[in-house]
């Protein structure tokens, strides 16, 4: 079955080539601004799931314009990683400005802090649209989605004002979950970690792979 990673992160794309899976990439874009009082899981498990229907309404307009490009059955591929800090509740987001990383970096300084992420895999088909009675032209619909969130315990080293200063001046830290990235400079900050490395640069690569391997094992049955 196809697999479609949608995702525009590198860091994503590069680990799920490591498993030599076939898949192709397809990038939404979301509001992933967080709701007031909305919980760091209710949070990530949202995400993904918004991913996961931009994802499939992409693939429904391409379909439109050109019926020959898609296979009929697809298995979506949507992630989502933020930090957590030890309160449980603080969510570590990738930093707009220079003052917001550093906000987040002295609350992880000296600490452990958590990275959370979430992984979807939607099985869609292409059926019958209900909606669209007078044509009934087909449309990717949802078969089956599964929904894993891995957590790994991170610790820093203590932080001074001069390493957070080269670090964002390095460029790095801008796109990432909690403003570092543990696969490049910011490994320098990292005392330990307890759980999966893979996690932390972005996507929980065993994980995935048998969350990906249940969906499947589901469908040929």
């Amino acid at each position: 079955m196809d697999i479609i990673l949608a995702s525009g992160s590198p860091r994503r794309r590069e680990l799920l080539a490591r498993a030599q899976l076939d898949f192709s990439v397809l990038r939404v874009d979301i509001d992933e601004t967080q709701y007031d009082n909305e919980s760091p899981k209710d949070y990530i498990e949202r995400m993904v799931a918004m991913k996961a229907e931009a994802a499939i309404q992409q693939l429904n307009e391409a379909f439109k314009t050109n019926k020959d490009t898609r296979a009929h059955h697809l298995i979506v591929l949507t992630a989502d990683t933020i930090g957590v800090l030890a309160d449980g509740q603080t969510i570590l987001v990738k930093p707009v400005d220079r003052e917001h990383a550093y906000s987040m970096w002295q609350q992880m300084s000296d600490s452990v802090h958590q990275v959370w992420t979430a992984v979807q895999a939607t099985q869609i088909a292409l059926l019958p649209n209900s909606a669209n009675t007078a044509s009934n032209e087909p449309a990717y619909q949802i078969v089956n989605q599964q929904q894993i969130t891995e957590r790994t315990e991170v610790r820093f080293i203590p932080l001074t004002p001069a390493m957070m200063s080269d670090y964002w001046d390095s460029g790095e830290p801008t796109d990432k979950a909690g403003g570092y990235g543990i696969q490049g400079l910011g490994a320098a900050w990292v005392s330990r970690i307890n759980g999966s490395y893979t996690n932390v640069v972005g996507l929980p690569l065993a994980q995935t792979l048998a969350l990906i391997k249940s969906l499947t094992d589901v469908s040929d049955r």
